[in-house]
């Protein structure tokens, strides 16, 4: 479980192919301090097992399933990602809970200044509309962030400068895709009420 509070930008060293999946090494800085074989960390968004620790580099395996719902396809050495280590039990709750599963990827249709701050427009595959809601939570590349306007399949979010600082939305273009995780409760209460996609 994660809360979507980015804690740095890592940068891939390598992805390699090995075996059936592949091997993604990442530098990831503080994370990588006290990270240990088997724990949990969030790529981009993407919950991943940490297979070996040197320094400050980091390993996870990637199985084919993961890169193909990804944008971690994409990956090559040099690009950057966002990186966050599991909540703790003791731990706090800065943005939402965000369980590291990504469903899809959404499509960044406008990104640019908005005075001081910044705005994103993504649009959703068919049929991940109806969890979108207005300032409802939606973690994107693994960011917590709140909803603005929903029309149709396309939302906003709004960027604060730190959050275009300290992330890699401040690599990102229109056109690019982006791992989308949609509010957990929302999926839960359209299980339970039945209702069908």
């Amino acid at each position: 479980m994660f809360t979507g509070i980015v804690e740095v930008a890592g940068k891939v060293k390598a992805v390699t192919p090995r075996g059936k999946g592949w091997s993604l090494e990442v530098e990831a800085g503080d994370v990588a301090k006290g990270a240990k074989i088997g724990e949990s960390i969030a790529v981009n968004g993407c919950c991943l097992t940490v297979t070996g620790v040197q320094g400050g580099l980091v390993t996870f395996d990637l199985l084919d399933e993961t890169r193909s719902k990804t944008n971690l396809k994409a990956l090559q050495p040099g690009a950057r990602v966002n990186l966050e280590g599991a909540l703790r039990a003791d731990g706090k709750v800065g943005g939402h809970f965000v369980t590291g599963h990504i469903e899809a990827t959404a499509k960044v249709t406008k990104w640019g200044r908005a005075g001081q701050d910044w705005e994103l427009e993504a649009e959703v595959p068919a049929g991940m509309e109806r969890f979108l809601v207005p300032k409802g939570c939606v973690a994107l590349d693994g960011i917590s962030l709140t909803i603005g306007r929903v029309e149709g399949r396309r939302f906003n979010v709004w960027i604060i400068p730190h959050t275009h600082e300290v992330t890699t939305l401040r690599d990102r273009k229109e056109g690019d895709e982006l791992n989308l995780e949609c509010d957990l409760l929302a999926k839960y209460v359209e299980k339970m009420s039945g209702a069908k996609p």
